[in-house]
């Protein structure tokens, strides 16, 4: 059986946050969300950006005729900067919706070193040390029986965790540097999983990659450093490999809202060399079950973001 968006169980009342919603798969994740019901928050570095992407799913509503669809609004939130990231649940008005799925989709990809707010590399700080904060901060207003869906890529399987440089101060590669932040996704998703269960905690932590989309975030890379021709190469790319956003969404929907889905699971596209197609159950890396990184990672990431989950003393 072929899983589309009109599998998407009905959302009504539903809360969810996701993160980076203003392109891409989130963006695309968004309006199928808000048009099941769901009351989605569309957390977003720029609210210009992310304002503009709240009246492109208004408006895709409207084009359906949806008359029981949810509602969209749009949050600040920079993952590149852990003040922004700690202050997040006072801009949510938590004691009203709990949220009952967070999706940890932004990412950056493939850019020359950069360092966030705090001093870590950019590609580590954005998109696995900003979204353990996140996670961490979110956690206890998060709902029964709620959701953690993290978005990796299956980069991560060339990826190694470097923890004597973890910021790539000694060594830099933009591509391994990407593949260890995306591998970090994986062993944070897991170790979150187990985690909760050993706190008895009703939360289901899993892991997704889009494959091959259609997005901005190849681009990004290209524009840092002006490159013209890695911009052609990158757009003749997209055109004959990826499969558009919305179907790169289809993980991410599935992980957020199929009823036969468990924690710590992996979920892609089950075409293509799982670079397209409806989405599936998967098997991520070796490296990502290595259950002693995914512990160091999690004590190492503690450590530089101040954030505790304390996930017994709070959550039993």
């Amino acid at each position: 059986m072929v899983w589309t968006v009109d599998d998407v169980p009905p959302q009504t009342g539903r809360r969810i946050v996701i993160t980076g919603a203003n392109s891409g798969i989130g963006f695309e994740a968004a309006k199928v969300l808000v048009r099941k019901g769901a009351r989605v928050v569309m957390a977003c570095r720029s609210l210009d950006r992310g304002e503009a992407a709240a009246k492109a799913v208004r408006a895709s509503i409207r084009n359906t005729g949806e008359t029981n669809a949810g509602d969209v609004v749009v949050r600040r939130l920079d993952l590149a900067d852990l003040e922004s990231v700690t202050s997040f649940p006072k801009r949510l008005e938590l004691d009203d919706y709990p949220i009952d799925v967070l999706v940890n989709n932004a990412g950056i990809m493939g850019i020359p070193r950069r360092e966030t707010e705090d001093g870590f590399e950019r590609q580590f700080g954005v998109n696995h040390l900003g979204h353990f904060a996140l996670t961490g901060t979110l956690v206890d207003s998060l709902d029964d029986d709620a959701r953690v869906v993290t978005v990796s890529s299956g980069m991560h399987e060339r990826g190694e965790i470097d923890f004597e440089d973890l910021h790539g101060e000694e060594s830099y590669g933009k591509w391994d540097a990407y593949a260890q932040s995306k591998l970090a996704n994986l062993l944070f998703a897991y170790e979150l999983d187990r985690r909760v269960e050993d706190a008895e905690v009703d939360i289901t932590s899993v892991g997704v990659h889009p494959g091959y989309a259609d997005t901005s975030l190849q681009s990004r890379g290209p524009e840092m450093t002006d490159s013209a021709v890695r911009k052609v190469m990158m757009r003749a790319a997209n055109a004959v490999f990826a499969q558009p956003a919305a179907d790169g969404a289809l993980p991410t929907l599935y992980a957020a809202t199929a009823s036969d889905v468990q924690g710590g699971e992996y979920y892609g596209p089950g075409g293509f060399f799982t670079m397209r197609g409806p989405p599936e159950r998967q098997r991520s890396s070796e490296r990502s079950y290595d259950r002693e990184a995914a512990r160091r990672l999690w004590e190492v990431s503690a450590e530089l973001t101040g954030v505790e989950f304390g996930l017994r003393e709070n959550r039993r």
